[in-house]
């Protein structure tokens, strides 16, 4: 489950066409980069009022929109052990995918990837299959989750 919250104010992702077009570019990077199932990522459009946001102490009323994105890995993390040449890509795959929606129509923004215990996730109630295994390439090609054996 990657799980990307987005938090926008009004006037920003304000038809189904430009949410659409940003989900699609969130899921590729779990899909195309590390073979997920497209229906483990979920992305969530909160609109903040006008009067909502603060930064540094003061509403955000400046002349750019802030988008602040909060972003859970739990499908899959980046290990302990990995070089810093892993979250540098990480964070490279985020920032493509946010650039034609967010860096590109010159917004404010920030983010932050939190990794969680894959132990403490389920599916409809399902244990989710272990990572680039066979029977996750059923799901993959399903694109839901379906029983398992070793779902217990």
């Amino acid at each position: 489950m990657p799980l990307w919250n987005i938090f926008h104010p009004e006037g920003t992702f304000t038809d189904s066409q430009s949410k659409s077009a940003f989900s699609k570019d969130i899921t590729k990077i779990y899909t195309d980069k590390l073979g997920l199932p497209a229906f483990f990522v979920v992305v969530q459009f909160i609109k903040m009022e006008k009067g909502d946001v603060w930064v540094g102490g003061k509403v955000n009323e400046g002349d750019k929109p802030f988008i602040r994105l909060v972003i859970e890995h739990t499908a899959v993390n980046v290990p302990a052990e990995a070089e810093e040449e892993a979250y540098r890509t990480t964070c490279q795959w985020v920032d493509n995918a946010i650039k034609p929606h967010v860096t590109d129509k010159g917004y404010d923004s920030e983010y932050h990837i939190s990794e969680n215990d894959r132990r403490l996730w389920k599916i409809n109630g399902l244990i989710p299959l272990p990572w680039k295994s066979e029977e996750e390439k059923q799901w993959v090609k399903a694109n839901k989750a379906l029983p398992w054996s070793g779902d217990h």
